[in-house]
């Protein structure tokens, strides 16, 4: 949107960026031609700075800035229609405490909700498109705490709500900010150019600002990363296409929760659907997934199976599914769950797991678990799952849990059996 400062045209407010592009290439003959020298010349010298003269090149913003503002100056300013900053006002926001009234708090209570919302996922999203680039650690909750403490104290300084800025937070970036103290510093700053240089500020050309953040937009464009995601992942890919023209027809909040939203589909459709791998034991006496080699060896009795992912009530009908085959089949009367790939169970889960097992049993047969995570086990416990299935069944490895279960295997099968899958095997 920095496009009509720099070609000094008037776009009508609230155009959306594809409205911005078509008027201006509708009305491109009325473009400014000192406005458009001084945000090119600006963005030149940017450039150059940046890249010929290490020894100034973090200022290199600053300077393009200034020299930008002293040609703007040259051609004429105001009077050649260039753009500028105008009138600041030359005093901080007056002291005010807000109407706590249970009126005014019900009107603005849902509104305020959807500008929290809105602005969290902005700050959110610009600060992991910074951190991308300077490979920092990023702290949603703090993050979170963060704005809202930005937007409780200045609301009693008469100030709107507010949330993380692309632009500056870009321009922070390239101008070589490391920590948020450059925020407050910055805001220090700013104090200062309103109380003794509002007059001078005023004059900052605006094609110049354009064509600043025109250039640092561009620099956080991560190429390789929208190329690796090409290459990599048609989901990701689809997130990203979509957010990309969200952000070409719809508000910059609206493009974001688009993104989200589609990133939501496909997080619950890929967990939904988690991997059962059937393990069986390979020539180099492992278990692997039978798929994998063909020569894997299975227990006649003893069926173990690996669960990679989390059993809650969008994947309860994916696992209850390949119980059910297993169950319809007769091959095994018994199934030894690796329990380690789940990450947690849900109340679903947990009804579900504990009517499987009691099917199981009542076929003479029973479901056990090895390596469970506490995480997991945690609602089992708490809502008395873990009893009913029993805590017998429950074990810390998988090779204990085989010494157990081997006990309770029909030892005439076993005599029969030329397999000799477990170690217990051995001494039949």
């Amino acid at each position: 949107k920095q496009l009509k400062h720099v070609f000094g045209i008037k776009v009508p407010q609230g155009s959306k960026i594809y409205e911005v592009v078509n008027y201006i290439i509708l009305h491109i003959r009325e473009t400014n031609k000192y406005t458009l020298i001084v945000a090119i010349v600006t963005l030149l010298i940017a450039i150059l700075v940046k890249k010929y003269i290490k020894k100034i090149g973090r200022f290199n913003l600053l300077i393009a800035m200034v020299l930008g503002t002293v040609l703007a100056i040259y051609l004429g300013g105001e009077q050649s229609g260039i753009q500028t900053v105008g009138h600041i006002p030359n005093h901080l926001p007056p002291f005010k405490v807000p109407d706590f009234s249970l009126d005014w708090l019900q009107k603005l209570f849902p509104g305020a909700i959807v500008l929290a919302l809105l602005g969290l996922v902005e700050a959110v999203s610009i600060s992991r498109a910074v951190a991308l680039h300077s490979h920092q650690k990023l702290n949603n909750n703090q993050e979170f705490i963060g704005q809202g403490l930005s937007n409780i104290i200045p609301s009693f300084f008469s100030c709107y709500a507010s949330s993380g800025s692309f632009t500056r937070s870009g321009v922070n970036y390239q101008a070589g900010a490391k920590t948020p103290l450059s925020a407050i510093i910055a805001g220090i700053g700013l104090i200062f150019v309103l109380l003794f240089g509002a007059k001078y500020a005023s004059y900052l050309p605006k094609p110049a600002m354009g064509g600043i953040i025109l250039l640092v937009g561009y620099n956080l464009i991560d190429f390789k990363h929208v190329k690796l995601i090409y290459k990599s992942s048609r989901r990701e890919l689809l997130v990203f296409s979509l957010t990309l023209l969200g952000t070409l027809f719809l508000h910059l909040e609206q493009a974001v929760i688009l993104g989200i939203a589609v990133s939501l589909v496909f997080y619950l459709e890929r967990t939904s659907k988690p991997n059962i791998a059937e393990l069986g034991l390979n020539k180099a006496k492992k278990f692997i997934n039978i798929i994998r080699d063909s020569s894997t060896k299975e227990c006649p009795q003893l069926k173990i199976i690996r669960i990679d992912g989390s059993l809650y009530f969008g994947a309860v009908e994916e696992v209850s599914n390949f119980f059910t085959n297993l169950y319809e089949k007769n091959e095994s009367k018994h199934i030894l769950v690796l329990s380690n790939g789940i990450n947690f169970i849900d109340l679903a889960g947990a009804e579900w797991l504990t009517h499987e097992v009691e099917k199981w049993k009542a076929k003479g047969g029973q479901i056990y678990f090895s390596g469970m995570k506490v995480v997991s086990q945690d609602i089992l416990i708490k809502g008395g799952f873990f009893d009913k299935i029993g805590a017998q069944y429950f074990f810390k490895d998988k090779n204990t849990a085989i010494a157990s279960i081997f006990k309770d295997l029909d030892k005439n099968i076993c005599k029969g059996c030329e397999l000799k899958i477990f170690n217990e095997c051995k001494n039949t």
